[in-house]
C-alpha cells in the first residue's frame, strides 16, 4: 500500500508538490483552531460557573474582581457588564457593554478557520490546472509517436494526468470537512455567549426587583387659609 501510495505520488508530477503542501498547511491549521476552541469553551464554561454562583449569592465586588483577572472571554464579557452594573447604570447600558465584549470575541474564535475552506479549494484547483497541462503534454507526445502505440500512450498519460485531480480532491474533501466542524464548533460557543449574557441579565434584574424600594415620606397637610373661621365650639 505504501508503495502504491508512492508510485501514486511520484506519477503525479509537480503540481502533486504544491498539493501536499496545501494539504499540510491545512492540517496544522486545523489542529491549531480545534485545540484553541476546546480550550475556550471548556475555560469559558468554568468562568461562567464562578461568575454566575457569585453573582446568585450578591457578591458582586467578588465577581467583578475575578473577572477582571480572569484571562477568558466569558470573563472579560461579563466584567464589562458588573462594570456598568457598579455604575448603578441602566439595563440597556449593560447588555451594550456585553455585547461590545462579544463582538470583541468572535473576531478570535473565527481566526484561520475561513482559511481551510480557501485551502481546499485551492486544492481542488491545483490538481485540475495539474491534469489539463498533463493532458496537454500526452497529447504533444502522442502526435509524434507511431500510430500503433498512440492508443496505448494516450490511455497511460490520461491516467498519469488524472492522478493529481484524485489528489487534489484527497487533500480537498478532508479540509471541507474539517472546515465544517471548526464551524459547528465556533457557533456552538458564540450560542454560549449569548446564553452567559441573557442568564446574567436575568438573575441581575431578578436581584434588583428583590431590593426593597424606599417608602415615600407622608406628604405635610396644607395649613387652613388664613380667612377660614375656626368651628365654632359646642
Amino acid at each position: 500500500m505504501i508503495e502504491t501510495t508512492i508510485r501514486f505520488f511520484q506519477e503525479g508530477g509537480f503540481f502533486m508538490y504544491p498539493i501536499s503542501l496545501v494539504l499540510v498547511v491545512g492540517i496544522i491549521i486545523a489542529i491549531e483552531r480545534y485545540a484553541y476552541l476546546t480550550v475556550a469553551k471548556r475555560s469559558n464554561r468554568t468562568v461562567f460557573d464562578k461568575l454566575y454562583s457569585m453573582i446568585r449569592g450578591k457578591d458582586l465586588n467578588g465577581a467583578l474582581k475575578y473577572a477582571s483577572q480572569s484571562e477568558s472571554a466569558m470573563g472579560m464579557m461579563v466584567g464589562a457588564g458588573l462594570q456598568r452594573l457598579a455604575r448603578k447604570q441602566s439595563r440597556e447600558e449593560i447588555e451594550y457593554a456585553m455585547e461590545e465584549g462579544l463582538l470583541e470575541t468572535m473576531p478570535r474564535l473565527e481566526k484561520r478557520t475561513q482559511y481551510l475552506a480557501t485551502l481546499a479549494n485551492v486544492s481542488t484547483l491545483l490538481g485540475l490546472l495539474g491534469t489539463i497541462i498533463g493532458l496537454i503534454a500526452a497529447f504533444t507526445a502522442v502526435a509524434s509517436a507511431d500510430p500503433a502505440e498512440k492508443a496505448s500512450l494516450l490511455s497511460q498519460s490520461i491516467s498519469v494526468a488524472m492522478n493529481t485531480t484524485a489528489f487534489g480532491l484527497i487533500a480537498a474533501i478532508p479540509l471541507l470537512l474539517i472546515h465544517s466542524v471548526l464551524q459547528t464548533k465556533t457557533n456552538e460557543i458564540v450560542d454560549s455567549f449569548e446564553m452567559a449574557g441573557v442568564k446574567v441579565m436575568n438573575l441581575i434584574s431578578e436581584r434588583s426587583g428583590q431590593q426593597p424600594t424606599a417608602k415615600p415620606a407622608a406628604r405635610p397637610q396644607a395649613p387652613e387659609a388664613s380667612g377660614a373661621q375656626p368651628a365654632p365650639a359646642v
